[in-house]
Order: C-alpha cells, then sequence, then structure tokens
C-alpha cells in the first residue's frame, strides 16, 4: 500500500495505516492543509483575494470521479474545509477539466478533484487547484505539504462555519463552452454523420464524452460507460488495455474510437480499423487542426513524441519541450505564447478554453478536423510523421538511490558521440540523432520511467533494453 505526498497532490491507496496510505485520517489532513494554505493568502491567489481580509467566505470548488472511494473522500475533504469556514461548490460526480473551468467561472479561490487519475480502483487523490482553475505552483505546492507535516491549523467556530452549494450543472456548461469555441464545428461533424464507440471506463466519461457527442450530432455505442467506478480493465489508456474497443470498433464498423481515463483529462483514439491511433498522437492530430487554422508555438513535455516537432516545423511555428508535469507545460506553454500544447499520454491543452488537459476539447477539435478531411482516421495517422515509443519502468525499492542512476547515467553520456543533446531539466533525456531516451523518477507512482522513442518499434525496444541494462549495471541491480 501507498501514500503519494507530492507539490501536486496527495495519491495513496484506500485502506491501511495512517501515514503510509489514503486513509480517511490523512485526507482530511491534507483538506486541512490546503484550506489553511488558502486561509493565509499563501502562493497563487491573486492580489486582493488572500485570506479574509474582506470579510467574505473563501470558496472552493469540488468534484470526483466515479471510484468507489470517491463518495468517502468527497465527504471527508468537504467537511473539513466547512470546517474551516470556508463554503464549497459540489459538483459531485465530474471531470478534472470540469472543475478546472468550474473555478473562475464560480470566482472560487480554488478547487480539489478527487481522482487518481489513470491508476487502479484502489487508489485516490486530492488534486488541487488555484483560484484560475490551474494547478499549483511547485512553491505552492510544498508550502501545503509544510502545513499537513506541522498540522498548524485553526479551525472555525460555530458561526463561522462554511455552507456547501450542490451545482449539478457543470458538466453541461463544460459541453456548451466546449460547442462555443471558434474552431469547433458541430454542423459540419453533424453532416459526416459519424459514429463512434466511446470506452468511458465505467466513469464520470461514459456521462459526458456521449453527452458532447450527440450534441455534435455523433452515433455514439456505448462501452463501459456506467459509472460505477468498478473499472473493467486498467484504466490506464494503453493499448494492452484496450483490447474490447479495438474489437467493437471493428464490428460496429464505426468511424473510430474515443477512450479516456477516470477523470477524462486524457484522450485515446482507435483508428476505424481497430488499431490504436497512438496517444501520442491525439496531441498531435489535434496541433495539426488548430495550427492549420491559427499559426503558432507549440509545447508538450520532454517525454512526448518528436512527432508535434514536426508538424509545428510544418505550419511554421516554433516547437519546446518542458518538464513533465501539466503545470510545467502550461508554464512553458505562457511563457512562448503557445496556442496548443499538453502531454504525449494523450492530454490536450487549449488555452482558447482553458490551461489544462482536457478530452472534450480535444474530442471536438478532433472531430472538427476529420469533418474537413476526405480521409478515413487509420488514414490520418499514416499523414503523420512516424515515430514509436517504448514506455518501460523500473519498480522502486529502498535499495534503489535513483539519484545516483540519473547521475552516473548522465556521466556516462554527456561526452558521448553519439549524443546530440543533453537535458537534466527532468530526470535526464539524452537525444540521439534519430531517437532518444527519457528517464526520470514518477510523480504518481514509486517507479523509475524509461521511455524511448525511434522510427521503427523494435528500434525503440532495443534502445529501452539497452538502457535498462546500463541502468541495472550502474545500480548493481
Amino acid at each position: 500500500m501507498t501514500l503519494i505526498k507530492s507539490i501536486s497532490g496527495i495519491r495513496g491507496t484506500i485502506g491501511g495505516k495512517v501515514g503510509d496510505n489514503l486513509t480517511p485520517v490523512d485526507a482530511v489532513k491534507f483538506a486541512s492543509a490546503y484550506g489553511t494554505f488558502l486561509k493565509n493568502g499563501s502562493g497563487d491567489l491573486p492580489a486582493g483575494r488572500h485570506g479574509l481580509e474582506d470579510g467574505r467566505k473563501l470558496k472552493v470548488v469540488i468534484g470526483r470521479d466515479a471510484r468507489i472511494s470517491g463518495p468517502m473522500i468527497h465527504n471527508l475533504v468537504m467537511n473539513t474545509l466547512l470546517g474551516l469556514g470556508i463554503d464549497v461548490i459540489d459538483l459531485g460526480l465530474s471531470t478534472t477539466p470540469t472543475v478546472e473551468i468550474a473555478v473562475p467561472m464560480e470566482g472560487a479561490d480554488g478547487g480539489i478533484i478527487l481522482t487518481a487519475s489513470h491508476n487502479p480502483k484502489q487508489w485516490n487523490a486530492l488534486k488541487l487547484l488555484n483560484s484560475k482553475g490551474e494547478f499549483l505552483s511547485g512553491a505552492a505546492g510544498e508550502l501545503i505539504l509544510e502545513i499537513a507535516e506541522s498540522e498548524a491549523f485553526d479551525f472555525s467556530d460555530v458561526d463561522s462555519l462554511g455552507e456547501i452549494t450542490v451545482n449539478d450543472a457543470y458538466m453541461d456548461i463544460h459541453i456548451d463552452a466546449v460547442l462555443n469555441l471558434p474552431l469547433v464545428d458541430a454542423e459540419a461533424v453533424a453532416k459526416r454523420k459519424f459514429k463512434v464507440v466511446v470506452d468511458g471506463v465505467n466513469s464520470s466519461g461514459g456521462i459526458i464524452i456521449p453527452k458532447l457527442l450527440e450534441q455534435m450530432g455523433v452515433e455514439c455505442v456505448k462501452l463501459y460507460c456506467e459509472p460505477n467506478g468498478h473499472f473493467p480493465h486498467n484504466p490506464e489508456p494503453l493499448k494492452e488495455h484496450l483490447g474490447d474497443i479495438c474489437k467493437l470498433v471493428v464490428e460496429e464498423k464505426a468511424d473510430f474510437g474515443i477512450v479516456v481515463d477516470p477523470d477524462v483529462d486524457r484522450l485515446a483514439f482507435i483508428s476505424n480499423d481497430g488499431e490504436m491511433f497512438g496517444e501520442e498522437y491525439t496531441l498531435v492530430a489535434c496541433a495539426d487542426y488548430v495550427l492549420s487554422k491559427t499559426p503558432g508555438n507549440t509545447v508538450s513535455n520532454m517525454s512526448s513524441s518528436r512527432a508535434l516537432r514536426d508538424i509545428t516545423n510544418k505550419h511554421n511555428g516554433s516547437y519546446q519541450a518542458s518538464a513533465v508535469g501539466e503545470v510545467n507545460v502550461v508554464e512553458l506553454m505562457k511563457k512562448t505564447n503557445a496556442i496548443i500544447g499538453g502531454e504525449g499520454n494523450g492530454g490536450i491543452i487549449y488555452p482558447e478554453s482553458h490551461y489544462g488537459r482536457d478530452s472534450l476539447v480535444g474530442v471536438a477539435l478532433f472531430l472538427t478536423h476529420l469533418a474537413n478531411l476526405d480521409m478515413t482516421v487509420a488514414e490520418l495517422r499514416a499523414s503523420y510523421p512516424q515515430y514509436y515509443m517504448s514506455k518501460n519502468k523500473i519498480e522502486l525499492t529502498p535499495k534503489i538511490d535513483v539519484n545516483a542512476i540519473l547521475v552516473a547515467m548522465t556521466e556516462k553520456y554527456k561526452n558521448d558521440s553519439s549524443t546530440s543533446s543533453l537535458s537534466t531539466i527532468d530526470g535526464v533525456k539524452i537525444d540521439f540523432a534519430e531517437n532518444w531516451v527519457h528517464l526520470r523518477k514518477s510523480n504518481t507512482e514509486p517507479i523509475i520511467r524509461i521511455y524511448t522513442e525511434a522510427q521503427t518499434q523494435q528500434l525503440a525496444d532495443d534502445l529501452a533494453i539497452r538502457i535498462i541494462d546500463e541502468i541495472k549495471a550502474v545500480s548493481g541491480l
């Protein structure tokens, strides 16, 4: 069982001992730390919104995915904030991007999404937002961890407790906002009479994605769209977990398939032939469409495909890579005025909507792109630069010194003639002429991630095997 405390929030498995897992006590502790952070006027709040100096109560938006532990954690977190004198806007069953857009719409001081994203059902987490509906900065996250450690909480008296306002309209508000984006053309999509299979992994995506499709005139075939939290397969949208939808797309003669993770911020497509479109190419396809209409710059993280760089260059834009993590991608997007960006795990960030990964935005842009083309989804995928990734990991144990491994690999390759560039901004990213490898400690799981990319799957796999063998050699594994 595991509890991971990081600057991006608190994530862990349900049950077990306090401090080792995400128990009710831990949920209350970290909700208290976040609420105290807001009351102290710390970090990411804009001028004039700090603390309670203007005599008003603070306000926080809360939503959750459909995982089984959701109602328990939801009630614990909400009532903890009430005890701190903070009002709560309760969205109930929701999605990460829906909560993100609700925070500024409500004029709230922050938001909490209760979801462990792609992790299996035994996990849950508190993902924390600022008043813009964006993930907290690293500095703010560190401060919340310090507050939690010190337990310097000051709860409100009985006359100053917060209140809950229930608002279950935000999924529909979110859909309306997406349909109103200038580059989304629901009429053009409806004319094409697309048929699409949706795998909602029995979470909130099973509600909101079919609703969006229906409003765009798309025939929707539902697979695992009952939001009961019993995930029918590993919820990370990777090829090895998606055999059912790949088969159903072909059986239904659908135009393509859509897969989202439990909190609907990761998006993967299945081509009409039942093959993976590739989660890395979700962003590539959406960026291709956006850049064709509004030229500009793009950003993805260091573990994402070179294909986005190639597409951006084709449209005469500039591409840059950030450290892994949505907050890092967003920071670089703002710095470079990027018009679209995201992460290669199927996360689309489109500032015209908001600075957060949003599967609804990705689906709507992709459908509009496809409506404007005279080709199948498989043909569209074949039209893009062909790269193949190998995604591997090494489970961490107390004996593994991650920092020593990264230093050793840096030393090994920094003067190697085959290396075209080397970055230590986030772990170690080694670029070669025809391929690359990225080694880093995960923010969400107790593992070292080893990502490689090359021009064939065999080359990517071979590079990964070589690097893993080198890691074992330098670490004595």
